[in-house]
């Protein structure tokens, strides 16, 4: 039997949410159903002994506990592990779909030397030993001429055993640069420092809120840890909160919301504020929290009063004054009100100035470190290795501003800016002499991906330690994949908007199909044969030495359960409200979509689903089946836009059209929608890989491709949320 696209649809997209909460209730997933029937490359194992093993799922921030089920050596299953903490037996589309990456042809299968030209394809296999040896000799001919500055890691992120090894080398070798892709979680950690002081992450505790106002987050589309808020809505439901979701696009959150907000694109700071206005001005505020625990209220509250009233933002938000006015009163009065921040799936770091004005409405209401509101969770400080000594060479190099120039007196609270390395790389390409990339996709995943493209293109020296041939990847010199994590051992800190501090544990659960290495005893391996004080700075024999010496006596309890709940005590809270004078700086407007309206009158916005995995990470052909028609035809991509927008402009249901930004232009199909505001059109993230293989490969458009990076003046990361764009017949 085979199943065709259409019927694959009709079984499946109506089961979404069951699916994500449920251990596979699909009769289609049972046993090695869907394997056989659709993609003949992945071999049906012969009949064996069937069992289990447990690992954390990677393929999100989510950390989500998993179960393999195996017949003899072979995987042939994933699910969720019940009474875990996070996902408690739920899997979400993109975890069931991991081990279409663990089989699927779009494997590096062993270490890659390019010849030819760059970006051409043509590689030639090459040993570990001599793909180590080239590494370390290009890294140690740079370090000898005095650059060691000159060399940049470009990472997935900052978090755990693997991405403090990178940093370790880096610093040991005398590079400051070390950067990690952006996300929610950048701007909410320097609001979180600036409003309380603490080192950390944002926790909200979404189970125990009553009255929850999402300012676009894609709650039923993959934000934060997406079977999490599957959970949380599906509870919501039963015990009567109220979810109200504020966003110009009528999305699968707002569609199943209690209200819809629509808005302006870019104007979710100024309608935070203006409900602030109205709590503020009707007496509304949790009294005993702001005046005992909060500092610089009154500066805030004139701020307020003299720039957001209702009246006055209405017209330029596209929210009438009386319903901000309502709004604000059913958030004030409700029991446990949560406002939450980060748009989509949290992907895009955003806008300072909306991340410290929806937090200053859970400060107004007094949920801070409170049941159902938002938790400063302090850094997970559970890596204390010996300081590094660095030698001549590397304290010349570290004293070096960092190319991007992140933690500098103009961006004290950013921790990376990739979008300020790929320009200081494009204005000035003798700046960055070697590149490695770990875990990132640049060329796909930031905006103006072709710029990206042509950054990445100019650096003499490119390291990829990817497991697939993906967009990044086919522009390296070297490609020295690493283990996927259902082969690989590596400890997991979930930062994904929990209020506990928990870590994960990725286990290997089969034996590793290809000549590949883990990335941790790669880069041991390159700073020893580095030597000198560089390979000092490793001193362990292996990755797994070093992981189970990071974590000493937690390691028994670690491997046992596959998680940890760190002892993390919520410090003493201290809100303190920016204002237009202490705190101008950050309460910036970000900047305007690029382009001139008259030239471009309207504007493309992105948006994120559950059924496209929209990061470093490529749709698995299993997820890429659910894609409903709306959004992929055959390969054509499709835009969303509103009916009257297209009867004016002429157009129809599936007409194709020309669409173009000041970034680029693609040709599309149109889908009409009522949920969606005049002039303005919506395309997906995740579709438009011209990398990995054909089940994936020329589907749709990169949004990317079409958007450029819009810089917040508050924080010098990426804020952007929409680009100028205009629409012709094709």
């Amino acid at each position: 039997m085979k199943l065709s696209r259409r019927c694959f649809l009709s079984l499946v997209v109506g089961g979404a949410a069951g699916t994500a909460l449920t251990p596979l209730p699909w009769k289609l997933q049972d046993d090695l159903s869907i394997w056989s029937q659709n993609w003949p490359w992945t071999p049906v194992p012969p009949d064996g002994e069937a069992s289990y093993a447990a690992s954390t799922c990677t393929l999100c921030p989510g950390g989500c506990g998993i179960n393999v089920r195996k017949i003899d050596r072979r995987a042939v299953k994933i699910e969720g592990i019940e009474g875990h903490p996070i996902n408690d037996g739920g899997i979400c589309l993109l975890g069931l779909s991991g081990l279409q990456m663990l089989y699927g042809p779009t494997r590096v299968k062993t270490p890659l030397k390019r010849v030819g030209k760059r970006g051409e394809g043509h590689w030639e296999p090459i040993s570990w030993e001599e793909a180590v040896k080239e590494v370390a000799d290009k890294l140690g001919g740079i370090r000898g001429q005095g650059k060691p500055q000159s060399v940049a890691c470009m990472s997935a992120g900052n978090n755990g055993t693997v991405a403090a090894l990178l940093q370790r080398f880096l610093q040991a070798y005398g590079s400051p640069n070390f950067v990690d892709l952006p996300s929610t979680e950048d701007v909410n950690s320097a609001a979180l420092k600036l409003t309380q002081g603490v080192q950390g992450t944002v926790g909200v505790d979404v189970e125990n809120a009553d009255f929850i106002l999402s300012f676009g987050c894609a709650i039923l589309d993959g934000y934060g840890s997406p079977v999490r808020m599957f959970r949380a809505n599906s509870h919501w439901k039963e015990q009567g909160a109220q979810l109200v979701q504020i966003e110009p696009r009528l999305s699968n959150t707002a569609a199943k919301a209690d209200q819809w907000v629509p808005i302006e694109p870019g104007m979710e700071a100024d309608l935070a504020l203006a409900l602030a206005y109205v709590i503020i001005g009707k007496g509304l505020i949790n009294k005993d929290f702001v005046n005992n625990q909060t500092e610089g209220f009154e500066a805030f509250a004139r701020m307020v009063k003299e720039q957001y009233a209702p009246d006055a933002v209405a017209k330029r938000i596209g929210v009438e004054a009386q319903a901000i006015i309502d709004l604000a009163q059913r958030f004030a009065r409700a029991k446990k009100p949560l406002a939450l921040y980060g748009r989509g799936k949290g992907q895009v770091p955003g806008s300072l100035k909306e991340a410290l004005a929806v937090y200053a409405l859970n400060a107004l209401v007094g949920n801070i470190n409170q049941d159902g509101g938002v938790f400063g969770v302090p850094d997970k400080n559970y890596i204390q290795w010996p300081e590094v000594q660095t030698d001549d060479a590397a304290a010349a190099g570290l004293a070096t501003p960092r190319l991007d120039g992140a933690g500098t007196a103009d961006y004290p609270y950013a921790r990376s800016l990739p979008n300020h390395l790929i320009k200081a790389v494009l204005d000035s390409p003798d700046k960055l002499q070697a590149l490695l990339i770990a875990g990132a996709n640049p060329c796909y995943t930031l905006p103006d991906a072709a710029g990206v493209r042509e950054a990445v293109s100019k650096v003499p020296f490119v390291v990829s330690f990817s497991s697939f041939m993906d967009e990044t990847t086919v522009l390296a010199d070297l490609v020295l994949p690493n283990h996927i994590y259902l082969e690989r051992l590596e400890d997991v800190p979930v930062t994904a908007g929990l209020v506990q501090s928990i870590v994960g544990l990725s286990q290997p659960v089969v034996e590793p199909q290809f000549d590949t290495r883990h990335l941790g005893d790669t880069i041991i391996a390159i700073a020893r044969t580095m030597q000198g004080s560089v390979a000092e700075a490793m001193p362990w024999d292996d990755y797994e030495t070093c992981l189970q010496g990071t974590l000493e006596d937690q390691w028994d309890a670690l491997a046992e359960q596959g998680y940890l709940t760190l002892e993390t005590q919520p410090e003493a809270v201290r809100f303190t409200f920016m204002d237009g004078t202490i705190g101008a700086a950050y309460l910036a407007d970000a900047g305007s979509p690029e382009g001139d309206s008259g030239s471009f009158p309207m504007q493309l916005m992105p948006y994120d689903t559950i059924r496209l995995s929209s990061s470093r990470i490529g749709n698995p052909p299993f997820m890429t089946k659910t894609v409903p028609a709306a959004e992929l035809e055959k390969n054509v991509g499709l835009v969303e836009l509103n009916v009257q927008t297209a009867d004016r402009m002429g157009l129809s249901q599936g007409q194709r059209v020309r669409l173009s930004t000041p970034r680029g232009e693609a040709v599309v199909r149109v889908h009409l929608s009522q949920g969606i505001a005049p002039d303005i059109v919506a395309m997906p993230r995740g579709l438009g890989h011209t990398a990995y293989d054909g089940y994936l490969a020329g589907k749709g458009v990169n949004i990317n491709d079409l958007i450029g990076p819009v810089e917040d003046p508050a924080s010098g990361m990426d804020s952007v949320y929409a680009i100028r764009a205009k629409l012709a017949k094709a």
